[in-house]
């Protein structure tokens, strides 16, 4: 591990120097090699899938852990995206004068080494790498067991890529072990080498990240997203956010987790909701309301509201105005994402206003939460931390920025 971290370091300083073109040949080689390669990435990650099910991993981690042509094809496209994304790193974020004449800038920088440890979705070696190297960093990925030939072939495409475009090795390395031993050295922060760490997996994996961590951390801990139909919320839009916000894909962190309904409209709202829900196989789990509202709704318990599911499930309660929506989701919410559907706009800038997440929503689907959706190319995670990044990390959040001041032999008295 300690000779990782040296490489890494070693490519970083390559990397902060690279020119645009030279990172952007290496991305736009990867993606063709990614193509090239679609057969060994398949058979690796069938290999992968069937050893998953068989040692009963998580049907939501088994979404996550599945390729199939269409996804790989998304993995190619995301590297073409960031390659296209401007370069930030030299770009000038302002600049001012000073009175005596000294002239100052504020440009983007890279952070260094960036090290990534996740869990089940090969699609993060590809995004978290090139999005590292866009932003001229060096990345070390550590994977999960779950997903280690898949992560391999994927990487083994990436580093073709960077090859062909004379950017050195190391720029993105695989930790080629999937211990506890290998991740606990990198909270240590390999030697000195590694800048930020950045965790994608589940709460024990991001929870023992942060709390061990010697280096800064990108990151959060849960996605308790919630979706808030208030009284002057379009029925058929609410029931089409909701619907999309909870069971496009159950298992990623903005999928909705909680869905609170404004009592002025539960009288006309929450029923329906809450059967179309359940139509679509989610299970619903409510306070009194919801279950007078449907005899399948399961009473909810107070850790429910809690409850980050992954899953098929959903908490339901109805609150009082936006004033309620807000309480409950500043006691219960982790500051991931959330939604409000309304037709007020003065109602939807309180609500932006008043709620403390990393991302908002007005009219739109909770699973709009991911960099890629932003138009980042990709992310290499959401951060719901106050400090340097929050929200979708993409390339810019992946850089620091220094300060050039020119003077023309200026001295202070």
């Amino acid at each position: 591990m300690a000779e990782i971290g040296q490489k890494a370091r070693k490519a970083a300083t390559a990397l902060a120097l690279a020119s645009t073109k030279q990172k952007d040949a290496a991305l736009l080689a990867a993606a063709m090699c990614v193509r090239a390669n679609i057969d060994d990435i398949l058979n690796a990650n069938a290999e992968d899938v069937a050893d998953a099910l068989k040692n009963g991993l998580a049907p939501s981690m088994i979404d996550r852990l599945t390729l199939d042509p269409q996804r790989v094809e998304a993995i190619a496209k995301a590297l073409e995206e960031i390659a296209a994304l401007p370069d930030p790193v030299g770009s000038m974020i302002t600049e001012w004068d000073r009175p005596n004449g000294l002239h100052i800038e504020r440009v983007r920088v890279p952070l260094g080494v960036v090290g990534i440890i996740y869990e089940s979705r090969p699609n993060v070696t590809a995004d978290a790498g090139a999005l590292c190297l866009k932003a001229g960093n060096a990345a070390v990925l550590r994977g999960g067991s779950e997903a280690s030939r898949s992560n391999k072939a994927i990487h083994d495409a990436l580093v073709e890529g960077i090859l062909a475009s004379n950017l050195p090795e190391a720029s993105i390395q695989l930790v080629p072990v999937t211990d506890r031993g290998a991740v606990g050295e990198m909270l240590k922060g390999l030697g000195g080498n590694l800048d930020v760490i950045v965790p994608r997996g589940g709460k024990s994996l991001v929870a023992r990240v942060q709390e061990e961590a010697r280096v800064p951390v990108f990151a959060h801990l849960e996605g308790v997203c919630h979706v808030y139909v208030d009284g002057e919320a379009d029925l058929d839009m609410a029931r089409n956010i909701v619907l999309n916000a909870k069971l496009r894909r159950t298992g990623i962190c903005g999928a909705a987790e909680t869905l609170l309904v404004d009592e002025a409209c539960a009288a006309t709202h929450l029923q329906p909701l809450v059967a179309a829900l359940i139509a679509e196989g989610c299970e619903v789990r409510g306070d009194e309301a919801a279950q007078k509202a449907d005899p399948k709704v399961k009473p909810a318990s107070e850790e429910d509201w809690y409850t980050e599911y992954l899953d098929a499930i959903i908490a339901v309660r109805v609150v009082k105005g936006v004033g309620g929506a807000i309480a409950h989701i500043a006691q219960y919410g982790s500051n991931h994402t959330d939604c409000i559907v309304t037709g007020n706009q003065k109602t939807a800038d309180r609500f932006f206003a008043e709620v403390d997440s990393a991302i908002l929503l007005h009219n739109a689907s909770t699973q709009f939460a991911d960099g890629g959706e932003f138009g980042m190319g990709a992310e290499i995670g959401i951060a719901t931390g106050k400090f340097h990044a929050r929200g979708p990390v993409g390339v810019e959040q992946l850089t620091s920025f220094k300060y050039l001041v020119r003077g023309s032999g200026q001295v202070r008295p």
